[in-house]
């Protein structure tokens, strides 16, 4: 399984997955029903999760009912608990929005639509299309923002900071995720290294422009927020991180 979905994740174009992999991976997941774990956001329980990875994959990675890797069970469980998104229901713009989240965001919103807008350069299953480093909206439009492992592809990332900052309304919040080396000091990019193979060594996956280091923070300072480094799963029991899934991954909560 490990194999299949590696070539999987790095031959088809995530257009294709992204319209199917809805239908296909809850059929797979048929063979993995249990206890062990659970997704806190579809609830279902597996006896182990399916393993996702470009490079090497990681054990126990993805749901197999709603397709929330780790990061994603993280960030849900920080909306639930922390935050007043599900019970006051702002104007919520989600990019580069993932599956999962959608999928359960959008019923939340339900009677209130216009209030939900998801988007992203090409996602097929996206309300608006646009590069985040131009985002064609009026300033201040949205109450919250959520982003997540997309700076790491934009070419100008700060550009792209500054343009979520300019959406972003007074007094609103936002959560971004990117994959962050804490034990390294500064961010580190390459664009001279253009070797497909050796880019996937280098950073992770073929299409990432940087690895970032502990400075990531100040970027998103240097764009206007106000930015909480919150280690989310250090603040649960590890009972829960084990049961959930759960990565290491800092939670990035940025305010206007």
């Amino acid at each position: 399984m490990k194999g299949l979905i590696k070539w999987i994740l790095n031959h088809l174009p995530r257009t294709f997955l992204q319209r199917v992999a809805g239908w296909m991976m809850p059929l797979v997941g048929l063979w993995y029903r249990g206890s062990k774990f659970r997704c806190p956001l579809c609830g279902r329980s597996y006896r182990k999760l399916l393993p996702y990875g470009y490079v090497t994959p990681r054990e126990n990675a993805l749901c197999p009912h709603c397709l929330s890797l780790e990061r994603h069970r993280l960030l849900w469980l920080y909306l639930e608990r922390e935050t007043p998104l599900f019970a006051s229901l702002p104007t919520l713009l989600h990019i580069a929005p993932e599956v999962c989240l959608m999928r359960h965001l959008k019923p939340r919103y339900a009677a209130q639509k216009e209030r939900y807008k998801t988007a992203d350069l090409e996602s097929p299953l996206a309300d608006l299309h646009f590069d985040i480093q131009q985002i064609p909206l009026d300033d201040e439009s949205f109450d919250v923002v959520i982003c997540n492992h997309l700076m790491e592809h934009v070419e100008d990332d700060r550009q792209a900071m500054r343009e979520l900052h300019r959406i972003l309304k007074r007094g609103g919040w936002g959560v971004l995720l990117s994959p962050v080396e804490l034990d390294r000091t500064t961010t580190f990019e390459d664009d001279s290294i253009t070797d497909r193979k050796e880019r996937t060594r280098i950073f992770g996956q073929y299409d990432h422009r940087r690895i970032y280091g502990n400075d990531f923070a100040d970027r998103l300072r240097e764009a206007g927020f106000t930015v909480e480094d919150i280690d989310y799963a250090a603040t649960l029991s590890q009972a829960e991180r084990t049961h959930f899934a759960l990565p290491e991954d800092h939670i990035y909560l940025i305010r206007k």
